[in-house]
């Protein structure tokens, strides 16, 4: 009887959430890591098992974001697990349709996205780049360490090298494989590990992890085009979209659209999160919280 009542909720908010689509003046889309889990970029189990196996048995860590804050001892074995990391979280195309599924829905809407993700599937997805803010960096990116300045360097032939020199090839389809009987390497030699252009220090990748993220002029411009977004449609209805949020960040995302939710008179905020679909009590009735896998609650949003 209660799995029935709750099978018959969500059905409920997910009519509820079309019909509130359909009549939205603008959509601002807020997304975090449980978008893109839900896509298939999981950071744990097979897919961290398969590349980087060696970096677990070495080292004992058990997925991609442990390994990722691991002091290594060495330059060329820290960018052996990144560019695995990278290549395999930017280059490639997640394996379900959730992102482009998302964008059938608001093509033809008048939309921003605010993401802390950096894994580029957005605009993969078809979003124009215009309209996106990636707050927290770009796995497509690297910037100097320290840094002597505030510009940022595309990543990809570097990466593309420095997974080759392991041992791994990259098939016609642009996926990263190992050959079979082949070890890969842990280490990339000396003379793939990047520098400061100015400086010389070593490079590291645009992600903010402390003080020294660099913002670029790319990043400023999308936040400038953000805020004129909001100016713009602050009087208008607007639906705010969260998916996949958590609350490793939520200020960036969560907190701000319950804030404009709140706020704003014909704001309306939506949160589509596997098994934390919340809203506080403030908004409640201003709100339409869906608990599940986000790829198949957009599946159930489409149009009939």
């Amino acid at each position: 009887m209660l799995r029935a009542f709750q099978e018959k909720e969500v059905i409920d908010s997910v009519l509820r959430l079309r019909s509130e689509l359909d009549a939205a003046d603008a959509v601002v889309i807020g997304a975090g890591a449980g978008l893109s889990a839900s896509a298939g970029f999981a950071y744990t189990g097979g897919r961290f098992e398969k590349y980087f196996g060696d970096f677990a048995k070495k080292y004992g860590f058990k997925d991609m974001y442990s390994g990722g804050f691991y002091l290594y001892d060495t330059l060329e074995e820290y960018w052996a697990f990144w560019s695995r990391y990278i290549y395999i979280n930017r280059y490639m195309d997640a394996p379900r349709p959730v992102y482009q599924d998302l964008y059938e829905l608001v093509k033809d809407k008048d939309y921003f996205v605010l993401t802390t993700n950096v894994d580029h599937c957005f605009q993969k997805a078809g979003f124009d780049r215009r309209r996106l803010f990636y707050t927290q960096g770009d796995y497509g990116l690297i910037q100097c360490s320290r840094p002597c300045h505030q510009d940022t360097y595309d990543n990809e032939d570097m990466v593309r090298k420095m997974a080759e020199s392991q041992g791994y090839v990259i098939d016609g389809d642009g996926v990263l494989t190992l050959p079979e009987g082949v070890v890969p390497k842990m280490s990339v030699p000396a003379e793939l590990v990047p520098h400061c252009p100015r400086c010389g220090a070593p490079m590291s990748m645009n992600l903010r992890a402390d003080d020294t993220f660099v913002e670029d002029e790319g990043w400023h411009r999308a936040s400038e085009r953000y805020t004129e977004f909001l100016r713009r449609h602050q009087n208008l209805k607007i639906l705010f979209l969260e998916a996949g949020v958590g609350y490793n960040t939520p200020t960036i995302v969560k907190y701000s659209f319950w804030r404009m939710a709140y706020e704003w008179e014909d704001a309306l905020y939506a949160c589509l999160n596997y098994g934390e679909a919340f809203a506080p009590d403030e908004i409640k009735k201003k709100s339409i919280c869906i608990n599940g896998d986000i790829g198949a609650i957009l599946n159930q949003l489409k149009p009939t």
